[in-house]
């Protein structure tokens, strides 16, 4: 239970404080601070007011009311009718704290969690007696100004230092800074797959003050894959949507490229990754070895490295498709065609395309830990 603090007030400082309202030459808290505690006083033999009541009728706090029958009795007539001096916290993060709240954040995270919580790091911290408490207010704060977000992880590919990695990356990095040729095109080559999905429930749509409410349950309805074939130099992409990822799939998107979308090209200068499936002997399981033989002699083959499909420009094409057009559900093969053809015509009128700025010279110097030491 709460203690209370027994106002009692003698002759003369009822005689001061009556006074003190009468003339109203002093700070106005002051004289606030006077009727507060007239009506607080427990000497006279008329009943008191509450805290409560005295809070309501002076605009105030209860813990204001409590606070000042406190000062009153601890420490007498004239500091209560002043202001309660507010003294400075002591800092709690100096540089040895945050050096050791740093290396805390940055360390594995307690057993039974994945990663740490600013909650977490707070307790922890005083469990080790660094500080003696502090709020998950202040570790946040500080984690904000030394840029540290232990609650959030990056996944990335991280390769070894190997010839064969960096010979594969400067040869695409090469292409890239090729200017644009009519009959050599530079078509970047990617593929993904995505789930079809039927809604069990319908949504509710958007209205002002309410978002779009979308049901959790969902039902299955097959796999389809995606080819997404972006040319950045004409600003250009073209996806297509196959049942499967087999071989012969491939050799279609191949023959769909050279015949359909680039049929006067020379030599179709492809980027893609070197996934089992994209390789010119998928064409001979496709088609008959003089089809297979023309549409080979059609491309010009660079591939990226393993682990180094940021290399591909077409996986950016296709995070922007994932965001733009399939971040909802998209319930048949049909829908998922007409969504994707929508989209395509859209971003190549927009001329969207992918500015890349990343050289050789710049993979030399920023990933210079990738290169073999001599």
């Amino acid at each position: 239970m709460q203690k209370r603090w027994v106002v009692e007030l003698s002759q003369d400082e009822r005689t001061q404080l009556e006074q003190l309202i009468q003339t109203g030459k002093v700070a106005g808290y002051k004289i606030r601070h006077a009727h507060m505690l007239l009506q607080a006083d427990e000497s006279e033999r008329g009943p008191c007011w509450s805290d409560t009541q005295i809070a309501e009728a002076y605009h105030t706090s209860v813990t204001t009311v409590r606070n000042l029958r406190k000062r009153l009795v601890e420490k007498g007539f004239e500091t209560a009718l002043e202001r309660e001096k507010q003294t400075n916290r002591k800092i709690k993060f100096d540089g040895d704290t945050e050096a050791k709240l740093i290396a805390l954040a940055c360390s594995e995270a307690p057993e039974g969690y994945s990663k740490w919580s600013v909650r977490l790091l707070a307790n922890r911290m005083v469990e080790c007696e660094i500080v003696d408490e502090i709020s998950p207010m202040t570790v946040q704060r500080n984690a904000k100004k030394n840029q540290l977000k232990p609650w959030l992880k990056k996944q990335w590919c991280i390769p070894e230092a190997s010839g064969e990695f960096v010979a594969h990356m400067e040869d695409v990095l090469d292409v890239y800074r090729r200017s644009y040729d009519l009959k050599r095109p530079v078509i970047c080559l990617d593929e993904t797959n995505r789930q079809l999905t039927l809604e069990i429930r319908p949504s509710t749509p958007a209205a002002p003050g309410s978002p779009k409410r979308v049901d959790y349950e969902y039902k299955r309805n097959g796999v389809v894959n995606l080819f997404m074939m972006f040319a950045p130099l004409e600003a250009k992409r073209y996806v297509r949507v196959s049942d499967h990822r087999k071989r012969v799939d491939f050799a279609a998107c191949i023959q769909e490229l050279v015949d359909v979308h680039y049929p006067d090209a020379e030599r179709i200068v492809l980027v893609m990754d070197n996934l089992n499936t994209h390789s010119l002997g998928s064409l001979y399981e496709a088609f008959e070895p003089a089809e297979a033989k023309r549409l080979a002699s059609k491309l010009e083959i660079h591939y990226t490295p393993k682990h180094g499909s940021w290399l591909n420009m077409a996986e950016i094409e296709i995070g922007v498709l994932s965001r733009q057009a399939l971040s909802g559900y998209v319930e048949t093969k049909a829908d998922m065609i007409s969504r994707i053809a929508a989209w395509q015509s859209d971003r190549n009128a927009a001329q969207a395309t992918v500015d890349w700025r990343f050289t050789t010279q710049d993979a030399r110097i920023r990933l210079k830990r990738l290169y073999p030491k001599i």
